[in-house]
């Protein structure tokens, strides 16, 4: 009877020492006792908000991991049912997205606010600049220098009858000058630009913001006075000569791409060329190293194995660094272009194709394999007899999709200078030219469609 009361006694003591230990260390009184899973659970829970808040270093936050320990002292208590584990979650996730939403700082008016700018951006984006009605461009120039040589040229020039003429043949930045034409379309819209030596257009409208375009008389005469603009380059011991540029532009039936489509054709086929020449070559140079990398095929003495363990660091080393970093790098080491960039695709798709052929020769049937070795065949044997036959499918299925993937990172991999259409998309970002870049992202998106469902489609019938 005594033993009866005293053993009685001591399991209603076992839930309040559980509890005492939890609140000195959290799980500790799961584990005590005999949840080891539990209490492991519940100490990287309580540890893992506390870590967060302390990093984090709001006082207020230090509420979730005080409840998350008050929980795990509940849950004891509670034991061996514990305490209803979704209460526990509310609060970890509360602290999560919480914090989260703040380190991120997530600020939604500032959406209402720049409306305007959101706007100047998302109009343009609208209107595509990829093809544009047929135009016939007329351009006549004439050059004129900046600063004053000793002997300055006469600024004049005729052009298939039209004669252009500048007054005061030289001049200085910020300067008035006076241009007369004759000979143009007459009643026709012409537009008046500033190039500069190495090509760049000036416009000359507005704070050099608009195009300044004026309509040539019945005559076909234009007159034009404006000051000279004050962003160029210019200095009192170098002479240089610019042009003053009057184009007219005839609209034709039918559409042709704009100067922008035809950059962005340009930049789509570098992008498709990089993607497939690096997933070529990575695939090639994965095919050699998944063997390797098969523990199956590698494990079977310590030397092999040995030679498994470093194919699979080698492996995991390059496939954690983003072809992005790689891109970087390369273009440091050779230059700006298409090749460092199809340089790092070719590393980032050589490890990651490597990993995934090794898996799937993990995974392949060992019968095949073991009825090979039993006949005494060597490891090139048993991998020419009884693996390849049963990796062709996945490994062409592989292939096609890393391609895909390729496409995608290629167009990143260019805003860093790797080639390619990101080269391009970047540029008009930089110059704020929202419709090449609308332009820019519907090829992407219809590129990227066309082959994924191809690709699919291809992978369908593989299987």
């Amino acid at each position: 009877m005594n033993v009866n009361q005293a053993s009685s006694t001591g399991t209603e003591r076992r839930p309040a020492i559980a509890a005492l230990l939890s609140l000195i260390l959290p799980g500790l009184g799961q584990a005590w006792q005999g949840n080891l899973a539990r209490g492991g659970g519940v100490f990287a829970v309580v540890t893992s908000a506390l870590a967060t808040t302390v990093w984090y270093g709001h006082p207020t936050w230090y509420i979730i991991p005080a409840a998350l320990w008050m929980w795990n002292v509940w849950d004891c208590l509670r034991m061996p049912s514990g305490a209803p584990a979704w209460a526990a979650a509310i609060l970890w996730l509360s602290m999560a997205y919480g914090i989260g939403w703040q380190v991120t700082e997530i600020n939604l008016s500032a959406l209402v606010q720049n409306g305007e700018r959101a706007a100047s951006i998302l109009q343009p984006m609208l209107r595509p600049d990829f093809i544009i009605k047929r135009q016939n461009r007329t351009q006549y120039s004439v050059r004129v220098q900046v600063p004053c040589s000793p002997n300055p040229p006469r600024a004049q020039s005729t052009i298939n009858g039209v004669t252009i003429t500048a007054s005061p043949d030289c001049v200085v930045v910020g300067e008035n000058i006076l241009v007369t034409a004759r000979g143009l379309r007459p009643n026709f819209p012409t537009e008046v630009t500033w190039v500069t030596p190495t090509g760049g257009v000036i416009m000359l409208g507005e704070n050099n913001a608009k195009m300044l375009t004026l309509n040539s008389d019945e005559q076909g005469n234009l007159t034009v006075m404006f000051p000279v603009p004050t962003g160029i380059q210019a200095s009192e011991e170098f002479v240089q000569d610019y042009r003053i540029a009057l184009t007219q532009v005839e609209t034709l039936p039918g559409y042709e791409l704009s100067p922008n489509g035809k950059y962005i054709l340009q930049g789509i086929y570098e992008t498709l060329a990089l993607a497939l020449l690096a997933t070529a070559l990575g695939a090639v140079l994965a095919l050699p190293l998944s063997f390797l990398a098969a523990r199956n095929l590698m494990g079977s003495n310590p030397i092999t194995y040995s030679i498994y363990v470093l194919t699979r660091t080698f492996l995991n080393i390059f496939r954690s660094i983003e072809a992005l970093i790689l891109a970087i790098i390369f273009v440091i080491i050779v230059g700006l272009g298409p090749f460092p960039g199809m340089l790092a695709l070719t590393i980032h798709t050589t490890a990651a194709l490597g990993k995934l052929y090794s898996e799937v020769i993990e995974g392949i049937d060992p019968g095949p394999i073991e009825a090979v070795r039993a006949t005494g065949a060597t490891w090139a044997q048993t991998v020419r007899y009884a693996v390849i036959p049963q990796i062709i499918p996945s490994f062409t299925a592989l292939t096609i999709y890393r391609w895909d993937i390729n496409v995608r990172s290629s167009t990143i991999i260019g805003f860093v200078g790797g080639g390619g259409i990101g080269f391009f998309l970047w540029q008009w970002i930089l110059l704020g030219d929202y419709r090449a870049v609308s332009a820019s992202f519907i090829t992407i998106a219809v590129v990227v469609i066309i082959m994924d469902f191809f690709s699919a489609q291809l992978r369908v019938q593989l299987h």
